[in-house]
């Protein structure tokens, strides 16, 4: 790995809940491997009342409670403490930022940071436009030779349709380029989707067959057995479409689609990825109801604990209509997957927690073992498992040890967990490194966070201005409503990932 430049980290909201659970734990992680710079100094920004020895003794305990490899190891965390430090101040005081600049100005002479900043918003999306202008007020946004890169990280939730996408843009791009800018997204800094990248590369013998030619269907699944907990205010306002579908899934799907790249460059990454947005047949305010399926999970058991309903959920309303699960089908509209249906199913209080993708590769055009044993074996299937037990699983037909031709289907599968000693790093670890390291293959850029949402803003329109489409309702611990099923051809099914739990229970119209 290249000479990773000194720097100072300032984060926003430090104090907040982020910080505590994801990024002081994956900063020392980095430190501990050895993996962060030589020198750097991280500064913690928030209204909080901490000094500079409070905020320390806040971090000792919080990594020590969230990091993921416990025991912590002693020495290196008293290290990795001197590195931190806190200034109080109130993000929205435009006069505050002027003694923001001065702190961070002595940490960079302290550290010999020759003005490397990566700023972290770990704050609400509302105060982006606050933080941005301060920074850009005080020079504190400068790139240019000499005075070090400055990069800015912005996290979910961005926005909540195309307009304020592009607004939320255009606010970030006064002061901050969009080579400086990283939108990040913990599930793009995943393992087991990386892996779907490297899988393509580094083996021909599946290539072949990625496109239309030998491939049925696509279909991807990110669920959870979890409700919303104590996110009603966030949820209520935002459901599935736009909490997973618009900032994960679909990105996900571009990772999955996108032409192999001419080089394994970011640049050139995203490039590709931008065309396959590009290529999404649009869902028509008309075609919203056939190609769209929403849910709300209704109280139900599960697994021998007593489920409230989402309406029932703290700080929701009592007759929200927000969507926490949703399956969808669509099309890309290119040579390489014309015709394919892609399918996508998001929801909470399923009965499980996994995130896949899997390839539904086509029938044998003449099969000879149908006739005597006609439901005895499947479409092939090659499935990547993003989480939990990521790695993959190639499913074929094989012949039974007995008289004739039993064809069974069967699995080959690779586990990560298998390899023994190789150590996973947490998605933040992952992609803070980048960030330090100014990587941008795994972050989202502008032009494709816009066009994510150019596809499910008339989703969002249809429902607001459609009272007749349905909201189905689901039993909590089920595989959602069984309108979903209406979305796959006739003797297509969902993958079922519960063999306990399955699909199928009538659902009720809200």
């Amino acid at each position: 790995m290249e000479k990773i430049e000194n720097c100072v980290i300032v984060i926003f909201g430090a104090s907040g809940d982020l910080a505590k659970r994801k990024l002081l734990p994956s900063l020392f992680e980095l430190y501990h491997k050895n993996l962060m710079p030589f020198k750097f100094a991280i500064l913690g920004v928030g209204r909080s009342d901490y000094d500079d020895e409070s905020f320390r003794e806040k971090a000792n305990i919080n990594v020590k409670l969230f990091s993921k490899n416990k025991p912590v190891n002693q020495k290196s965390l008293r290290d990795f403490l001197k590195s931190i430090y806190y200034e109080e101040i109130d993000p929205n005081n435009a006069e505050a930022y002027e003694q923001l600049k001065k702190r961070i100005t002595d940490l960079n002479e302290f550290v010999d940071a020759k003005g490397n900043y990566l700023y972290y918003l770990a704050t609400p999306p509302n105060i982006y436009d606050v933080i941005t202008t301060n920074l850009g007020a005080q020079g504190l946004n400068k790139h240019n030779d000499g005075e070090g890169w400055k990069r800015i990280v912005l996290e979910k939730p961005l926005c909540s349709d195309l307009n304020s996408a592009r607004a939320l843009n255009a606010q970030i791009h006064k002061f901050f380029n969009e080579d400086q800018v990283y939108r990040i997204d913990h599930f793009l800094g995943k393992e087991g989707l990386q892996n779907i990248i490297a899988f393509r590369i580094a083996n021909a013998i599946f290539e072949p067959l990625w496109n239309r030619n030998y491939i049925q269907r696509v279909e991807i699944t990110a669920a959870e057995n979890i409700g919303i907990e104590d996110r009603g205010v966030y949820y209520d306002a935002n459901g599935a479409l736009r909490d997973m579908v618009a900032t994960h899934l679909l990105p996900l799907m571009s990772v999955f689609a996108m032409e192999l790249p001419s080089k394994f460059e970011a640049s050139v990454i995203r490039n590709e990825k931008i065309k396959v947005f590009h290529s999404l047949v649009p869902i028509l305010s008309e075609n919203v109801s056939k190609q769209v399926v929403r849910g709300q999970y209704l109280e139900a058991t599960m697994r021998g604990d007593k489920i409230v309903s989402y309406r029932k959920e703290k700080k929701v309303e009592k007759d929200s209509k927000t969507e926490t699960y949703l399956a969808m089908k669509f099309f890309i509209d290119n040579w390489r997957w014309g015709g394919v249906p892609f399918h996508i199913r998001t929801g909470k209080r399923l009965p499980t927690k996994i995130t896949e993708v899997a390839i539904h590769f086509k029938k044998s055009p003449h099969s000879l073992f149908t006739r005597d044993f006609p439901t005895r074996y499947n479409d092939n299937q090659l499935v990547f498992r993003i989480q939990p037990d990521d790695g993959i699983w190639f499913k074929f037909g094989m012949k039974m040890p007995s008289a004739g031709f039993n064809i069974k289907s069967v699995n080959v599968d690779f586990h990560y967990k298998d390899i023994g000693e190789v150590e996973f790093p947490e998605p933040f670890e992952q992609l803070l490194l980048d960030c330090i390291r100014g990587d941008a293959m795994l972050f989202t850029r502008a032009d494709a966070m816009e066009a994510c949402w150019a596809f499910v803003t008339p989703i969002i329109q249809a429902w607001k201005e459609n009272p007749d489409i349905k909201l189905h309702g689901y039993l909590a611990g089920s595989w959602g409503p069984k309108e979903a099923t209406a979305l796959l051809e006739p003797g297509e099914e969902w993958r079922y990932l519960s063999k306990e739990l399955v699909n199928g229970v009538d659902s009720t119209d809200l």
